[in-house]
């Protein structure tokens, strides 16, 4: 995956006080930076971000379980991949990035799915996920290799399957927002007989 600009400035082995996240106005509209922690520290600031829904060829959601050093939800389900852009980095470009580096998979027929804007609170760390968040779908269609310092576990769920999985393990605070946001362009891309 070709490293670009913003990513050289914003090295993957920094901690989360060194990340830089690109602030923003209720309209998407670029207004500063700040340090990835503080910018998730109550009562959050608004900032840039994107999430992943990948497919396979059966019209199956792959998920992920957040590996559990990882400062902000660790061990919570939640969709392929979900992230920041770096300032001055894409949506596009981190989605496909950041996709790389966790799962080891290039999506494949990736399209923009739309935005949604929302505040989350997570109960057990106590950040908020104050968003203004980019989402994307398409296929994977390679075998998965996770980074084991990200992801602690991935699945591949039929609509019903994630229904029974929702109910019974914790999964992130943001995941049924970006999940019910994505829903159409999903239908778009799986077909109707997948049932998203």
């Amino acid at each position: 995956m070709p490293i670009t600009q913003g990513a050289a400035a914003n090295s993957t082995n920094g901690s989360a006080a060194e990340i830089l996240l690109e602030l923003v106005d209720e309209d998407g509209n670029t207004i500063g930076t700040a340090e990835k922690l503080s910018a998730h520290q109550a009562p959050g600031r608004l900032h840039r971000a994107f999430s992943v829904f990948l497919f396979d060829e059966r019209g199956r959601l792959l998920i992920q379980r957040r590996a559990l050093g990882k400062y902000h939800s660790p061990g919570v389900w939640s969709n392929t991949c979900c992230g920041h852009p770096y300032p001055g980095e894409s949506p596009f470009a981190a989605a496909a990035r950041r996709t790389y580096e966790e799962l080891g998979v290039s999506p494949s027929l990736l399209a923009e799915a739309g935005t949604v804007r929302y505040n989350h609170p997570d109960p057990e760390s106590g950040l908020v996920e104050q968003e203004f968040n980019h989402l994307f779908v398409g296929m994977a269609q390679s075998p998965v290799r996770p980074d084991p310092e990200e992801v602690a576990e991935t699945a591949f769920v039929t609509p019903d399957e994630l229904a029974v999985r929702h109910d019974q393990v914790p999964f992130s605070a943001w995941f049924m927002t970006v999940l019910q946001a994505a829903r159409p362009a999903i239908r778009e891309l799986t077909g109707p007989a997948a049932d998203w």
